[in-house]
């Protein structure tokens, strides 16, 4: 016999998500400005994504530890919050201390500080995450899940669009200087990350003040019998248990997560230097000069146009859910991020580049279904009391394609592309397509179409 969780406001839901939108400030200004730094500090381009694998590997190290502990925790702060609070403050710490890598140079290459750096940053961002997500099915009832992920896409484009934007408006509207000695990151950009440092603590602060969770015994009052897991983890080890007896449906959904976020590593990591040789017409050896920054604060303008798009279609994707099902809207978005991905190959001097915010609509709403769809059908199949540690055991489909892609994506660019990363956001654009057709055979276990 289980108890319904009471349904919550608007404002509630969106306080609970709020600390989202900081941590998501910061995550853009590391996937805007990382390959930037890291070419800045003397990486080559196809070395980039060996640099990047550190992220999706703590990742999938962290986060089924994150959530195995936070299901079993409970103190004055709650269940999910202490997590996310402390996730916070480390990821401040790392974009504070990012940028400005050569001050360590006396102890190792700047290069390899900032790489450091990328680690501490990833990690602990995915420490603050990945109970955000348990966050919302704890206290949502199955039919608020969606347009509790819908408010959370929504938070998360919004700061992501002030994540993006800071580097070019720090630059352009209040005239900051973008151009720094060889070596060095530009004042606007350091400024930028101690700024998106500021925000992302002070959201997570509000979240953690005006969230209550629900003690275990509440919690576990809502619980329904769930056949395909029954027994309660008790141990960390009991995570690849947990692993083993994943349902079919998250399963399912592994298989659209590797092709999307496949693509999203290779946008991330090569977008920089792919618009910095195909648009802007530069050599690979060109890290410095005003036009290298240029293209890299552009980067972070079409990088805020795509969170943008998110942010306004995020609160769209309930209602389109509703009339076509959530995996068909689902499809429908990766669809139209895939066409936007292969346009960009069709920008070829600085006099188009405007085209490419219109490319970035289409990855704007495959987007916000990334952020919100597979985590509302995944939500519905699987037990209360797992939440977390399925929540985090389902982050190893994120992080696993990332992980393929950042050994192979380097050597592929240059062997195979002859050293054009453009050629690597065009697969980005035929791995999206291929997820919303896999996204087709996923079971969608509560999912009602109206």
């Amino acid at each position: 016999m289980h108890t319904t969780k009471p349904r919550l406001s608007f404002w509630q839901i969106w306080n609970m998500s709020f600390g989202f939108m900081g941590i998501q400030m910061g995550f853009a200004l590391q996937n805007a400005n990382a390959s930037r730094i890291l070419q800045t500090f003397g990486a080559d381009v196809e070395h980039l994504s060996w640099f990047w694998l550190v992220a999706p590997i703590t990742g999938m190290i962290v986060q089924p530890i994150i959530g195995h502990y936070s299901d079993n925790t409970w103190n004055r702060l709650g269940r999910r919050r202490p997590y996310f609070l402390v996730g916070a403050l480390m990821a401040a710490a790392g974009l504070i201390l990012m940028p400005n890598s050569p001050m360590f140079a006396a102890m190792l290459p700047a290069l390899w500080i900032g790489a450091g750096m990328l680690m501490i940053m990833d990690a602990s961002f995915n420490i603050a995450m990945e109970p955000f997500r348990a966050l919302v099915a704890d206290k949502l009832p199955a039919d608020q899940r969606t347009l509790g992920f819908s408010v959370q896409t929504l938070l998360i484009g919004i700061g992501a669009v002030a994540g993006s934007w800071l580097p070019y408006v720090m630059t352009n509207l209040f005239g900051f200087n973008e151009v720094a000695e060889s070596g060095s990151v530009p004042y606007s950009l350091i400024l930028s990350f101690f700024i998106g440092a500021a925000i992302l603590v002070t959201t997570i602060i509000l979240t953690v003040t005006t969230t209550k969770e629900y003690p275990p015994e509440v919690q576990a009052s809502f619980e329904k019998d769930t056949p395909e897991v029954e027994e309660v983890s008790k141990g960390i080890l009991d995570i690849f248990r947990d692993f083993a007896r994943m349902p079919s449906t998250m399963k399912q959904l592994g298989i659209v997560q590797f092709f999307s976020w496949f693509a999203l590593f290779s946008m991330w990591v090569f977008t920089t230097p792919a618009l910095a040789q195909h648009v802007w017409g530069l050599s690979p050896d060109d890290r410095s000069s005003a036009a290298f920054n240029e293209a890299g604060d552009y980067v972070g303008v079409i990088f805020g146009v795509y969170n943008l798009v998110a942010a306004l279609f995020a609160m769209a994707l309930p209602v389109i859910a509703a009339k076509v099902g959530r995996k068909m809207t689902h499809a429908i978005c990766l669809t139209l991020g895939g066409i936007g991905m292969i346009s960009m190959v069709f920008v070829t001097n600085t006099d188009m580049k405007w085209v490419l915010n219109l490319s970035m609509i289409g990855v704007g709403i495959a987007w916000a279904s990334i952020l919100a769809m597979p985590y509302a059908i995944l939500a519905g199949s699987i037990p209360a009391r797992k939440m977390g540690v399925y929540m985090g055991i389902f982050n190893f489909f994120i992080t696993f394609p990332q992980i393929v892609n950042g050994i192979f994506g380097g050597p592929i660019v240059k062997h195979l592309y002859n050293g054009q990363a453009i050629y690597a956001l065009v697969a980005a654009g035929v791995m999206l397509i291929l997820g919303a057709f896999s996204v087709m055979f996923v079971k969608d276990v509560d999912d009602i179409v109206k």
